[in-house]
């Protein structure tokens, strides 16, 4: 099979970095020297980050099966690494005279020796075919998210609160593990945005790699500090030696890292001030469950439709008085709209038991609540079959007072969807008159006296419920409710001015 192709001067993508693997893996199995072994873990890892951005919104199971392609390798090459790099640091802390260095050589050579027959044995196993068809099928789905996009700044977002988190877990515990977590949370949080944020991450690399090093470093010394106890041979002044060493260095970069991060010089709030916020959070979130919509549905152009038509008829009846205008009721029904059709496959039944559980494994967005996803998933679920049963459906377990306030949005979804329920996009525009204890729905581009205006009536019984309005369906085209005439006779008849949307 060729390599994924690439342009020779853009040095990013899954793609670029899926060949580079393999030419680095050529490189490393030449003597697993330090360098190559680093540079094959690099791009490995960016692969496998950007394999756990994208699958945050894209469901396709050969994320996982490329980031499980690699990882025998990629641990095998971690193992290596760490002794090289107690390699390094033993050197670099002491003379050669030193009996505590070479006890410490000594013992990792050893190691050195025995991991890199297992490296060997790791590269030989790494499938490089089933590598490239992988990276090859996915490379072609990492362009429908864009970068620098409200998908990835909410993903940067996620990783910088997760961040946050762990560094006050951290300086509260002040623990080994405290701070190696920590170090993995900025690392997540620095790989984001080199992946997927570049032009944030040029204003931020030089902090983050930093960080990322001093974080490293303390772990190194931690893990060397313990290579020396593991030791019982050596003397006590040499191994106390050793100790305080350790200790001096591990502290310098602790005090590096507290530098920058705390006080009122610290590098979170500007970070964060450079991610969504307020209203462009919640467009962030909406995105976000957007694109996941549209990984997972068949026909993603009838589902915006049926959102644009369903936030119509929202927006008109909440004119209308017929519903409390609510951001919050019209951000869940937003949501149900685009996630309606996620369950669908191309000749196979039951598509609304799948989007259940689908939705059911959903992380909710930023903002969204378990119980408002929840919400969305009981709306999504009836936007057509059966109607909704108080005592044995989605419905059990809401409370009742939601239950009154979802029930409309189910009914406003149902009827969206019935006006595409050929997904022929044929109803452009919808529009809503209440007059004379009724409600009229105007629909411009169905024939009346037609199969689908019939099953239009029938989809609308559930928002008539709800509502407790007749409903009548009419076209647009036939009879306008802005037409000057009807309002002048209107006029005339009640002496008031007809309410219309």
């Amino acid at each position: 099979m060729p390599p994924l192709t690439n342009s020779p001067e853009k040095k990013a993508g899954l793609a670029y970095w899926a060949n580079r693997v393999l030419e680095e893996c050529d490189k490393a199995s030449q003597d697993f020297a330090p360098d190559p072994v680093h540079d094959l873990r690099v791009a490995i890892r960016r692969c496998r980050s950007m394999a756990d951005g994208f699958m945050s919104v894209d469901p396709d199971p050969e994320w996982k099966q490329m980031k499980k392609a690699a990882k025998p390798l990629f641990s095998s090459l971690g193992d290596l690494r760490d002794v090289q790099v107690m390699m390094e640091w033993v050197t670099k802390l002491s003379e050669e005279s030193d009996p505590v260095r070479h006890v410490l050589l000594h013992s990792l050579n050893h190691k050195e020796h025995a991991l890199k027959a297992a490296a060997q044995q790791a590269l030989q196993a790494f499938d490089r075919k089933r590598w490239l068809e992988l990276n090859t099928h996915l490379a072609g789905r990492t362009g429908k998210v864009p970068i620098e996009g409200l998908v990835f700044q909410h993903l940067a977002l996620e990783r910088w609160l997760e961040a946050h988190e762990l560094q006050r877990q951290a300086l509260r515990n002040r623990t080994q593990v405290g701070y190696h977590q920590l170090r993995i949370g900025i690392k997540r949080f620095r790989y984001t945005a080199e992946n997927f944020l570049p032009q944030r991450h040029e204003k931020w690399s030089k902090d983050l790699r930093d960080l990322q090093d001093a974080l490293g470093e303390v772990h190194d010394f931690d893990v060397l500090r313990a290579m020396v106890r593991a030791h019982p041979e050596l003397a006590t002044e040499g191994r106390e030696r050793w100790y305080a060493r350790i200790s001096s260095e591990r502290q310098k970069r602790l005090d590096l890292y507290r530098q920058k991060m705390l006080g009122k010089n610290s590098l979170w709030p500007m970070w964060r001030a450079e991610l969504p916020s307020g209203p462009m959070l919640e467009r962030a979130a909406l995105e976000k469950l957007r694109t996941w919509a549209a990984f997972l549905d068949p026909d993603f152009r009838h589902t915006l439709h049926v959102t644009r038509l369903a936030l119509q008829l929202y927006d008109a009846l909440a004119r209308q008085q017929v519903l409390s205008a609510d951001p919050e009721q019209r951000r869940i029904l937003q949501a149900a709209a685009l996630v309606h059709e996620v369950g669908r496959r191309k000749n196979k039944g039951g598509h609304r038991k799948r989007a259940d559980r689908l939705l059911g494994r959903l992380k909710p967005p930023l903002g969204w609540s378990e119980s408002e996803l929840r919400d969305v998933a009981v709306v999504a679920h009836f936007h057509r079959g059966a109607l909704p049963s108080f005592d044995k459906s989605y419905f059990v377990g809401v409370p009742a007072k939601r239950r009154g306030k979802l029930a409309p949005l189910a009914g406003i979804l149902r009827l969206a969807n019935a006006f595409d329920e050929a997904h022929e996009h044929r109803v452009a525009r919808i529009s809503v008159e209440r007059r004379d204890g009724s409600l009229i729905v105007y629909a411009q581009g169905i024939a009346e006296l037609s199969s689908a205006a019939e099953k239009i009536a029938r989809a609308s019984y559930l928002l008539e419920a709800t509502c407790k309005l007749p409903i009548l369906i009419r076209s647009l085209t036939q009879k306008s409710p802005t037409s000057p005439r009807v309002a002048a006779r209107r006029r005339r008849v009640t002496g008031n001015s007809p309410q219309r949307a």
